[in-house]
């Protein structure tokens, strides 16, 4: 085998050297490697400080890290059988490997001998938070159980790795496993130019005559807002929402309800284990809210104060496409599209018209000013310096004072062979070793429809929003000032408080002087009119209520789902969706939709009984920037106290204390309601 690209030490990825065959042998050698070096170091810790036992654990995890980043990124971004084998069988190393480190009890024992230590009461702020953090994780982890639970505990680790991926990889099979052909281009009527010409595209690729719409989200989007040929928008939507389930056009093929079913289980299992009454018990043992009940009664209260406004949106809709088109029933997949003709009648303003003001090379300028207007910050492209994973891929230092603090990768097209969505990840995490500091590098990636035609890619407003929204989570990455890995960062931040930075980079989307610094018409180069600006900002609170029912309706499902599996009230999956429907929702989806089988957020990320959590960081996002409305978007000195008080501080205290430092005050949910046009 020629030389291990994940076991040589570098300052970035070797993209080029990573194959499948080096994934299995490298996590196998550096987790043994790890446990021996852990055991060896326990027995020879005859004084324990910080030098002796977390700085040798944390550059052993730094150095696993930086092996397994970039498997799991590749696994996201250039899937292919070969690798996902390999990520497989990594996961089955690495869930126990983590398992046993977490039931370590010398381990533990260190651990607490260091806490109570003459050291300790001299600590940073982000080592007493990380020391916290141990504690409090080894008991999360089982250490308490008997042998027999430990051993039940670490297979359940395991399976949930196991099955979780699974989950993800049917997903992903599904969407890319169905297709719509046709040969007649009247059926793509009221599309997108941009999305005919792809869909030409995806034809050619699978040598068939005519057009091919994938389920890929921009395409799905597309069709659901635009296509006037109300068939095609049921086929496809119903393809989309029956995806890896018993419905649909695929119905029972890479079938998710019964990995539901057991990762629910294993969960519950889990949550017992460690004496919680559920899982939602568990996973908001590490959040800022304290119990269930209180989750849902903030999901109940915003529901009261959003439903009745959904209500008279949607009755709006419908008496207006009655009158319209004779539109007597609005089902599922016809609110997008009579949505988006009642805006452009309402405003004179379409997404379409927009999008060709948005391209790609022009936002991506105007976000890195806004961010420099408020940090101090310059993003630099340097994408021929390093090994990149594909040609849509690229790298970007930031710098600050002229000196380089942190950087990025940018990936942000959709494309066969990589997942869906948008998100944010950790390539390497700022510490301070002893070879020196380690800045901060994120992967940010997208599912933006790339260029046509010999022009720029054009984004929607939404595509915009979501690019500052991941930009978002990267700064609160990359501009931390924090140098233990442990609460560097975004790591040891409250999960519930982790969208904050994201969701309050996205107000900017809608500032006038920043939309016309965002802007240039792909033909003309011009800004955006002002007559177009006004009409976006009156139509930004369109049908917003809408959006957040929905919000509800998919954190509540997830709590409660959580909260009750495995009680004699819980009647099943399903069940629990339609009850929390019949709770919320004012928009009624066919029977056989099957949304949570590709509920990927709450199955196979890091959001089960945590979904709330984009609303209840929106709240916190909302007032923090109603302290920039106090003063102006670009304050210099509100925007040094976010960056001192929030950015820079990363998990090393907790997100409550942080914003009270900020703001002066707890969080008030005002901002949020007067941001989305409901109070």
């Amino acid at each position: 085998m020629p030389t291990n690209s994940l076991l040589q030490s570098s300052a970035l990825p070797k993209f080029n050297d990573i194959s499948a065959q080096h994934v299995v042998p490298a996590i196998t050698e550096l987790t043994e490697q790890n446990k021996a070096a852990l055991e060896q170091q326990l027995q020879q810790l005859s004084e324990i400080s910080w030098a002796s036992l977390v700085a040798p654990l944390e550059e052993r995890e730094d150095q696993l890290s930086k092996a397994w980043s970039p498997v799991s990124h590749l696994n996201l971004v250039c899937n292919s059988a070969e690798l996902r084998e390999a990520h497989e069988q990594a996961l089955a190393l690495l869930s126990p490997y983590y398992s046993e480190m977490g039931q370590n009890k010398k381990l533990l024992q260190a651990w607490q001998e260091l806490s109570q230590s003459d050291e300790a009461k001299h600590f940073s702020k982000a080592q007493q938070s990380a020391t916290a953090h141990a504690l409090r994780d080894f008991h999360l982890s089982g250490i308490d159980l008997d042998s027999d639970k430990q051993q039940r505990f670490i297979e359940i680790q395991s399976k949930l790795s196991q099955l979780t991926s699974q989950f993800s990889n049917n997903v992903l099979d599904a969407t890319q496993g169905w297709f719509y052909h046709c040969t007649d281009k009247k059926q793509l009527q009221g599309l997108p130019e941009s999305i005919v010409s792809g869909a030409l595209n995806a034809a050619q690729k699978h040598e068939l005559d005519g057009w091919v719409l994938t389920l890929d989200g921009p395409v799905y989007v597309a069709v659901m807002t635009y296509a006037d040929a109300r068939e095609l928008r049921h086929s496809i939507y119903q393809a989309y929402n029956t995806r890896a389930s018993d419905q649909g056009p695929k119905a029972g093929q890479w079938d998710n309800n019964a990995l539901i079913q057991e990762i629910l289980s294993l969960r519950h299992e889990q949550a017992e284990l460690l004496d919680f009454n559920n899982y939602a018990e568990l996973s908001l043992a590490t959040k800022m809210a304290d119990n269930p009940s209180q989750v849902c009664e903030f999901l109940h209260a915003l529901a009261q104060k959003a439903k009745p406004a959904a209500e008279k949106d949607l009755a709006e809709l419908r008496a207006w496409a009655k009158q319209q088109y004779q539109q007597d029933e609005l089902e599922a997949w016809d609110i997008s599209y009579y949505s988006e003709k009642l805006r452009q009648q309402k405003y004179a303003v379409s997404q379409e018209e927009l999008r060709q003001y948005f391209t790609l090379p022009r936002v991506l300028d105007g976000l890195f000013n806004v961010a420099n207007k408020l940090y101090g910050i310059e993003c630099i492209e340097c994408s021929d310096k390093v090994e990149l994973w594909h040609a849509d891929a690229r790298y970007f230092e930031i710098h600050k004072n002229g000196k380089q603090i942190a950087a990025f990768y940018l990936d942000l097209y959709a494309r066969e062979g990589k997942r869906g969505g948008a998100w944010m990840d950790v390539c390497r995490s700022r510490r301070r070793g002893a070879d020196g500091l380690q800045l901060p590098v994120a992967y940010l990636v997208c599912n933006f429809n790339p260029a046509q035609n010999d022009q720029p890619a054009l984004l929607m407003h939404s595509d915009v929003t979501t690019l500052f929204h991941e930009f978002g989570h990267g700064l609160h990455h990359m501009l931390t000032q924090i140098d233990i890995a442990a609460v560097s960062g975004i790591a040891g931040v409250e999960w519930d408080a982790v969208e904050l930075p994201s969701q309050f980079l996205e107000n900017w989307c809608w500032q006038a002087e920043v939309l016309k610094e965002l802007s240039a018409h792909v033909d003309s180069g011009e800004a955006l009119p002002d007559d177009l600006i006004n009409k976006m900002i009156a139509a930004k609170n369109f049908q917003s209520s809408l959006f957040l029912v929905r919000q509800i309706e998919f954190a509540l499902f997830d709590m409660q789902l959580h909260r009750d599996f495995g009680s004699k009230d819980f009647s099943g999956v399903q069940q629990s969706l339609d009850s929390v429907r019949e709770q919320v929702a004012v928009i009624k989806v066919p029977a056989w939709n099957r949304f949570q089988c590709s509920f990927s957020h709450i199955f196979a990320g890091g959001y089960a009984a945590g979904y709330y959590s984009y609303l209840w960081a929106e709240v916190l996002s909302a007032d923090a920037f109603a302290a920039f409305e106090e003063s102006s978007i670009f304050d210099a000195e509100t925007g040094r106290r976010f960056y001192d008080c929030i950015l820079s501080q990363g998990g090393s205290a907790s997100a409550a204390e942080l914003f009270r430092n900020f703001r002066g005050r707890d969080a008030s949910v005002d901002a949020l309601l007067r941001h989305s046009g409901i109070s």
